[in-house]
């Protein structure tokens, strides 16, 4: 049996951090590319320091039916600098070393190989790997308690510095909250880390707290922060150099920040910059959804879902299913229920969740998951409309 008492630690980064700046750039440019072309072949990685991003990788965009070197690609690849410039303003960035209207953007973008292209073209997966998804029903949102809160502490920061009620904060930040579980439930945090970039140079660490407590206070469940719980607030003393002016970032180095927080496995494989034929992504959200529907179908308290494939492979090669011990049915009857409920070819998988759409952007920054669907289709792997027939099935 699992520990029941316990405490587990999680962290999350803003989307001002040089690492999430990479992810949201490399996320706005597939957003522009499914805009042109519903099925676009994107793999796109981005690194940016001081005055600087580079964004490379493979595009392909099959509809059109452009030639290399055509005009229409070249007016595409010609628009590239300028998403970058419009993600790093819209996230905040006028710093001196570091702004949207100075930076340099090198764009090295090139035609996606032919050789992965005629694999996808069968509906096969566009490369081999392990996906996971997972959920467990201590959450509304049947997330892990720490990631979800530590996403949603510096979510609200940023929404209140956008508002100009934090003038005086800046773009980067981080999070970091333990939370005690009794008998398998989180009840308290413990440690509580923020911290946060600041414009004005007099603001000490305990200036920041003041800023931003109250904002930490209105995410976090009622009653978990209390008298014993330990507050490190900018703990090194200033925080005024920020995003890739102080620290390199690159597309893809979050991926337990992007998920689960570490409260489940991961696969290995980042999400941001690629199309939803790339099972590291589209087949993950799958099992996210999987996973979800599983434990909102009250089959269990929680769940670990594994998919695997080959590249050019549609089928996966299997599936794996782990309710830890909280399953109302044998893991191995799940298993084949979520087989049966759900195409799981990368075309299935595209199609059920809606995937071949601009949506992109808006995942870079606060998790992948435990978010809210939206209206035009984000989000859509969070919905829980397979609950009811996983629990007729079973």
């Amino acid at each position: 049996m699992s520990r029941q008492d316990y405490i587990f630690t999680s962290e999350s980064v803003s989307e001002g951090h040089p690492d999430k700046v990479c992810d949201r750039i490399s996320d706005a440019v597939l957003d522009y590319l499914l805009g042109i072309d519903a099925n676009a072949r994107v793999a796109c990685e981005a690194f940016a320091t001081s005055g600087l991003v580079v964004i490379g990788g493979e595009i392909g965009l099959p509809a059109s039916g452009d030639r290399p070197g055509s005009e229409r690609l070249k007016d595409v690849m010609g628009r590239i600098p300028q998403i970058a410039r419009d993600c790093i303003k819209e996230i905040g960035y006028e710093q001196e070393k570091f702004h949207w209207n100075t930076c340099h953007v090198l764009n090295f973008l090139h035609e996606q190989s032919v050789d992965i292209a005629q694999g996808v073209e069968r509906e096969g997966a566009g490369d081999q790997g392990i996906m996971f998804g997972y959920a467990v029903d201590e959450t509304p949102d049947l997330m892990p308690a720490p990631i979800l809160y530590a996403h949603a502490i510096l979510k609200r920061l940023a929404e209140a510095r956008k508002a100009g009620d934090l003038a005086m904060l800046g773009p980067d930040a981080k999070s970091q909250l333990s939370i005690r579980y009794v008998d398998g439930r989180p009840v308290e945090v413990t440690q509580l880390v923020v911290s946060h970039q600041h414009l004005d140079p007099h603001l000490s660490s305990d200036d920041v707290k003041a800023i931003v407590k109250p904002y930490v206070e209105e995410v976090v469940p009622a009653g978990w922060i209390n008298g014993g719980t330990e507050w490190h607030i900018n703990p090194t003393g200033k925080f005024l150099i920020g995003g890739p002016d102080g620290d390199a970032g690159l597309t893809g180095r979050k991926i337990i920040v992007d998920t689960y927080g570490g409260a489940a496995p991961h696969g290995g494989g980042a999400f941001s910059g690629k199309d939803p034929t790339k099972v590291d992504r589209s087949a993950a959200y799958a099992a996210r959804y999987l996973a979800k529907n599983v434990v909102a179908a009250g089959l269990a308290q929680r769940c670990t879902l594994q998919l695997s494939y080959a590249i050019g492979v549609a089928r996966p090669l299997s599936i794996y299913v782990d309710t830890h011990g909280t399953g109302k049915a044998p893991d191995a009857e799940i298993e084949r229920a979520v087989a049966r409920a759900m195409d799981l070819t990368p075309r299935g998988i595209r199609e059920k969740l809606e995937l071949n759409r601009p949506i992109y952007a808006r995942t870079a920054a606060y998790g992948h998951f435990g978010r809210a669907p939206e209206a035009d289709g984000g989000f859509a792997w969070e919905k829980t409309d397979l609950a009811d027939t996983l629990a007729k099935d079973l």
